[in-house]
């Protein structure tokens, strides 16, 4: 069992207090989206756990994540930022491949463990007949699916990801979000920060909502998304609909 946890986390950038007084534990097996205004803290809440940010209060499987090595928290924390770039003229499966560097792999040298899970990664995102392309060709919703397909190729045990669905049509972002599903059902702790309330209710098993740099609700789905709560926070109305046991969460208006 792997956990990311986070005790007293407050995170100030440029002077401005961004993230105040943060608790939370995370553990395999978890979906779990974070949800909130622009300016919340999510993205840098995220970066917090991945270990980016010179803070106190993030711990590892119980062990500061400063301490543990750079190369050790490359395979146990796969991130994805949510500016990711692919300038360099590479095929799509090399892009996916450099995802096994935290093993020792190069382009030049793959084992047939990272060709297994450079394919899976490919398949997982949908990717197989855009394997050969040269990645500074594809589309933004192509290319934001290339770098997903490259951080699952890490196969780590836990998942970060901002914003992974933002530049998708709606097919690949139903696509994506099974994919993560899928991946903590594999028993991975997985963490994205998301705006679609829709999809957020739909997928995630729990909801860590967001405001002013504090986390102002955490639980299931439905506990979490409530409209009293969205209206607070996001100042909308929201209507919900059901469809085969599962709330979805929709939002209509503005307040």
């Amino acid at each position: 069992m792997t956990e990311l946890a986070a005790q007293r986390l407050s995170v100030s950038l440029s002077g401005r207090p961004v993230l105040k007084e943060i608790d939370l534990i995370a553990r395999s097996g978890e979906l779990i989206c974070i949800l909130g205004p622009n300016g919340a803290g999510k993205s840098t809440l995220l970066r917090a756990l991945a270990g980016l940010l010179k803070t106190r209060g993030v711990t590892l499987d119980g062990r500061d994540i400063n301490g543990v090595s750079p190369k050790e928290r490359a395979r146990t924390i796969s991130w994805l930022p949510q500016t990711g770039q692919a300038v360099w003229p590479l095929p799509v499966r090399s892009l996916v491949a450099l995802g096994r560097m935290p093993y020792g792999a190069t382009l030049d040298s793959l084992s047939a463990r990272d060709d297994g899970a450079i394919a899976a990664a490919l398949t997982a995102c949908d990717l197989e007949t855009l394997a050969a392309r040269d990645v500074t060709t594809l589309s933004g919703g192509e290319r934001a699916r290339a770098l997903l397909a490259r951080a699952l190729a890490v196969e780590a045990p836990i998942l970060l990801a901002d914003e992974p669905v933002s530049a998708l049509d709606p097919r690949h972002q139903l696509s994506v979000m099974e994919t993560l599903q899928a991946q903590a059902q594999a028993n991975r702790l997985v963490i994205v920060v998301l705006h679609d309330l829709a999809l957020a209710a739909r997928f995630a098993d729990r909801i860590i909502l967001m405001q002013a740099g504090r986390i102002a609700a955490d639980g299931p789905p439905n506990a979490v998304l409530t409209a009293e709560r969205l209206g607070a926070v996001f100042g909308v109305e929201i209507v919900t609909v059901e469809r085969d046991g599962t709330r979805a969460v929709l939002p209509w208006a503005a307040r």
